[in-house]
Formats: C-alpha cells, structure tokens, sequence
C-alpha cells in the first residue's frame, strides 16, 4: 500500500519525506521513481538519505538558522527525551520529567545564543550537559534568556541539595548518554542538507532510515529530524508535499494531530502506516491515538482484528440493508424481506479480509465530489511485472566512503570543542569576578586545580 503512495506522489511531483522503518525497503523505491520521473518536476529535486549504520548524508536537525526563539529549542528537547523514554510521554507535566526537558531546552538554547549558534548540534548539546555541575551551570547562567529556566537547579546547588539535583537532571544525562557515538555524532553535526523539503528554490526527496534492532535509539534521533522538519513545510508559499510513515508508532511525534489539522491547507499530504491502532495507544497514550485515529480523512485498512477492527466498523458507521429471512414448513415456504440498519462494514468482516483485500473511506474536494466514499475492495497488482522492474533497480549511490578514522575524528573534536568552550567561559567568569566581587553569575569564584583549569568553588 506504501509502494503506491510513494510511487503516485512522486509521479505528481510532490516533494517528499519518507521514514522507512527497515531502510532501504521504501527508499530505493523512491530513488528510483524520482530517476525515471524528475521532469514533472519544475525544480529538479535532490535526493538526501540519512542512515546511522551506513553514512550517505549529514544533517543537523538544530540548525542555528531554523531555531528562531526559545520555544524552538523547547520543542526540540521534549521530542528528544520522550522519544528516549517514552513511558514519559504518559507523564508529561509531573515535575522531573519537565526538569529534564527544561534542562536539555537550557543547554540547547545557549548553544544557539553561543557565538550565533557556532555550536548548535545536538552531539554539542550532549557533551555539554556531562559537565561538572557547578561549571556548568556558571557557564549557562551567562546567557539571560535560560536562566529562569535554570533557577531551579541552580537553587539546588547552592542550597547543597544534591539528590533533588542529581533527580531533577539524571534522567537526562542518562538517556542522551545513550546517543554518545562517533557514528550519530558524525552525522549529527553535519549539514549537508536542510529540512526544508518543500522549498520552491531546493525541493528534496528525503529518506530518514531506521533500524528494527536499534529502534529505541535510532527512533529517538529521527523524531527530532521530524519535528523540525515538519515546522518547516508548514509554511505558506511552499511546494506541494508528501510525508509517509512506515510502522508510525516506532517513533515519537508530537503535534502530529495538529500537523494534520493544518496540513492540507499547506498541500502537505501525510500518510501514517500502522500494523494496528493498539500499538498507537500503547507508544502515544489513550487520549493522543484517539486524537489521530479520529482526525484522519483517509483510512485504508487490510486485515485487523479486535479493538481495532470494532473501532474502524464503528467509523465507517452504519447503512440501511436489505434482509430476507425464509421459513419452510411441511405444506408452504414463506420468504419475507425487510430492511434494517447495521454496520455497512462488520468488524467480522475486517478480520477476515484476504491478503491484498482492503476496506476503507476517502475524503474529497468540494469541486470533485466522490460518490462511493466507503471501498472495500482488492489491490490489482502486477507482482511479476513489479519484481522484473525491481530486477532493474539502481541502488543509492552514496557520496562518498567515510572511513572510521574520520568519524572517531569527529567524535574527539567535538569533545574538545565543548571543553574548550567551558574553559574560555571560565575564565571571562574569573576575569570579570576579580573586578567586580559582588558578581551575581553564581555565588562562587573560580580557582584553579593542579592542572591549571578553571573549576567553580562554591562559597
């Protein structure tokens, strides 16, 4: 069913953003398609792949330039960490849940603020918050805009309450340690390509590739890519678009609800694949997955069982049918007809539909009205037809060949980078502290230990 989806999109020159779940099932396909069809495009589209196991592309999803205000960064930390620890997004509101995010939106927005967003990248981000705290929160507290943010933990410091503090920002250490690789750093802070996929000038073809064995990590990557890239093609102006998820439940995405309220009014087309609406419930919360469930317009559905295939019986709702009912007796047959109103499409019905077999409904346009809204029907397609096309596949070209050497590179740099902007924020703290005693950046001093670096004492 997504084969057709993407197929048809790129077809109609829709620029196109594809999370595929095992990559490159759908990416190829896309590839492919957009060789045999980039003339009915205006602009001729770029093709971009970001995969962790088998580097094609680098993208940072906190470009400096995307991150307008706080509220961005924000954003950005609260997809991160419960797209680490989803059972959080079933606790959003209870206090260290929103001290971590708070914590990870202070750090990433004085990366921003930090010499026009020199560093702004997510690996950045993650080295910085394993510093030690007292110089870590001297080094935050210069930048004006986050230190409301990081009142409370300073509060805590000072006033010595280290399990609060250590409660308040170990959920957050701990998860975002768990992205600390050269092969996620690499890609992490590159920035070959930009978000923006509907963009009339660049449009791109992008596919975003996930890995089943390592999809709590991956996953929570890739729902920042999506974030970001779904504030950008809600914009007015833009292409026409297509967003498709493949297995939409392996990731978190918040405000999708709201992305498909608005969508359509920006000729953004977004297509959610699922096995069954309980793995929504289970990885979105009750209320979240009956939100999404109820706002779609298109719903195509093969074979489900239970809650699932009640659920969709109800939605397609209830026609009235014919009923003919017969008895026979020894001397006569007597056939009476009537017409009662039941389920036009049984949950019975649905749980038995054969391989290829789908009901569903459709949505249409004021000016192309559509009859039949409610299908149930069977996909023809040619499966010799389509694995001789298969046979002929290109496979994606990557760039170039990044050899280990230049990822473990990258992975020191960026360690240094961090330690030295720590240092140099140190000692324009000391340097200032001298002059001025009654420096109100933290209560403390900075001194130096044995091997000359700059360390906060707290007074």
């Amino acid at each position: 069913m997504i084969r057709h989806v993407i197929t048809q999109h790129i077809r109609k020159g829709f620029s196109l953003f594809l999370y595929d779940f095992k990559f490159n099932d759908l990416s190829i396909i896309a590839y492919n398609e957009l060789l045999k069809f980039q003339g009915n495009y205006q602009v001729k589209p770029t093709f971009w792949v970001i995969d962790f196991d088998r580097i094609y592309h680098r993208c940072n999803p906190l470009d400096p330039q995307s991150m307008e205000d706080i509220t961005d960064a924000t954003e950005a930390s609260r997809t991160i960490m419960l797209g680490l620890n989803r059972d959080w997004i079933k606790k959003q509101g209870d206090f260290f849940v929103e001290s971590a995010i708070n914590f990870v939106t202070a750090v990433i927005w004085f990366l921003r603020k930090y010499q026009d967003g020199r560093y702004c990248t997510l690996p950045h981000a993650i080295e910085l918050i394993q510093a030690e705290y007292d110089r870590l929160f001297a080094v935050l507290q210069e930048e004006p805009e986050i230190r409301v943010l990081i009142n409370p933990f300073i509060s805590a410091l000072q006033r010595k309450a280290m399990p609060q503090l250590e409660g308040q920002i170990a959920s957050a250490k701990i998860g975002l340690a768990r992205l600390s690789s050269p092969q996620l750093y690499y890609v992490l802070s590159g920035n070959d390509f930009t978000l923006d996929i509907n963009n009339p000038k660049e449009p791109k073809i992008v596919c975003m590739g996930n890995n089943p064995q390592k999809v709590q990590t991956y996953g929570a990557v890739l729902s920042l890519y999506v974030n970001r890239m779904l504030k950008l093609v809600n914009k007015k102006g833009m292409l026409k678009s297509s967003i498709v998820f493949d297995e939409y439940s392996s990731i978190f995405v918040g405000g999708m609800d709201s992305h498909i309220a608005v969508a359509r009014g920006y000729k953004c087309a977004t297509t959610l694949g699922l096995q069954d609406f309980s793995q929504l419930r289970k990885d979105y919360g009750q209320e979240q997955a009956d939100v999404i469930t109820n706002i779609v317009g298109n719903i195509i559905s093969g074979q489900v069982s239970g809650d699932t295939a009640k659920k969709l019986s109800e939605n397609f709702g209830k026609i009235v049918q014919d009923k003919e009912s017969k008895s026979i007796n020894s001397s006569d047959i007597s056939i009476s007809r009537s017409t009662q109103i039941d389920y036009a499409v049984p949950a019975s019905k649905i749980a038995s539909l054969s391989s290829g077999e789908f009901v569903g409904i459709v949505a249409d346009n004021p000016e192309e009205k559509i009859k039949l809204k409610m299908f149930h029907c069977e996909i023809q397609n040619d499966h010799r037809a389509i694995a001789q096309e298969e046979k002929g596949y290109k496979q994606i070209p990557r760039p170039r060949e990044v050899g280990q050497e230049e990822i473990a590179e990258n992975y020191v740099m960026i360690k240094a980078q961090v330690e030295g902007l720590i240092r140099d924020e140190c000692e324009k703290i000391l340097a200032r502290a001298n002059k001025t005693p009654d420096d109100q950046v933290l209560s403390g001093q900075l001194s130096s230990d044995s091997d000359d670096q700059a360390q906060l004492v707290s007074l």
